[in-house]
């Protein structure tokens, strides 16, 4: 089966008055029909990454790839019009925390139905319905209640949930995660992870889990690529994180603490200068 994402030597810089900053140095990997997690402390490139694929790279950012492709087509010379036609449509991006990327004075189900329409020839009872099946498949209790509230009027989880119900309406191949839990409790990111986890398996998407919690994402997805400087320092399957080879991974996982182990102070990472060349 032919890859869903290829990208080969991506990279991303933005020219400042002290220079040009390289936020992504020459990054490849391939993507199927799985759960793909990146991990890197903040700053690692991991979010600009996945910007790049979806399309939402600063205007002032200087995008190159030898190969950058998404299902056959060419993300880096496509026409701008095209590329607003795929995303959120066959390529969606759930951000970080819904209430700096729900509308607030749009109700949570207009903006559902605003994403459904701009995509799609549908009428408004058609889309209500499709808004309202939308919200139930994320486990929102009362869709009918829940789509007529703005966004200020529902809990974190619950506003994380209608937003990931807005990115999945349209039926999406490609969903980039940029850290979905981060911002919620632990019992509610369980709860999240498990929606994604049945969308991602029931409708046959292509997943990238963007985190800096290397134990959420080793539980949660079938490869981790993880980055440092705007590389990726290493890739390996989910299950053998524990084993990791590269000192950079193995100083992130023993920065984490341990409840069998009382360790004061926690360890320092390491960082070694050719890590960043």
């Amino acid at each position: 089966m032919s890859a869903l994402l290829e990208v080969d030597d991506l990279r991303v810089s933005f020219p400042t008055r002290t220079g040009v900053v390289e936020a992504v140095r020459g990054v490849s990997f391939t993507l199927g029909r799985e759960r793909l997690g990146i991990v890197g402390e903040s700053g690692s490139g991991k979010s600009q990454t996945g910007r790049a694929v979806m399309g939402l790279t600063a205007e002032h950012g200087q995008i190159s790839a030898k190969k950058l492709q998404f299902s056959g087509i060419d993300l880096i010379n496509i026409p701008k019009a095209e590329r607003r036609a795929l995303r959120g449509n066959r390529i969606a991006m759930i951000l970080q925390d819904p209430k700096y990327s729900l509308n607030p004075v749009m109700t949570i189900g207009r903006q559902i139905v605003e994403t459904l329409k701009t995509h799609e020839r549908i009428g408004r009872a058609a889309a209500r319905k499709r808004a309202l099946d939308m919200l139930a498949a994320v486990q929102i209790r009362d869709p009918e209640r829940v789509f007529d509230l703005y966004p200020h009027e529902v809990s974190g989880g619950m506003g994380q949930r209608a937003m990931i119900a807005m990115m999945l309406v349209a039926g999406p191949e490609l969903l980039i995660a940029d850290e979905p839990t981060s911002a919620l409790d632990v019992t509610v990111q369980l709860e999240v992870l498990g929606i994604l986890n049945r969308l991602v398996a029931d409708r046959g998407m292509g997943l990238i889990f963007i985190s800096h919690d290397l134990r959420l994402v080793s539980s949660f997805c079938d490869r981790v690529l993880v980055m440092y400087a705007g590389r990726i320092v290493e890739e390996l399957a989910a299950g053998q994180l524990a084993q990791a080879k590269h000192p950079y991974t193995q100083g992130l996982l023993n920065c984490m603490p341990r409840i069998d182990n009382d360790r004061h102070p926690l360890p320092v990472l390491d960082r070694r200068p050719e890590w960043a060349l």
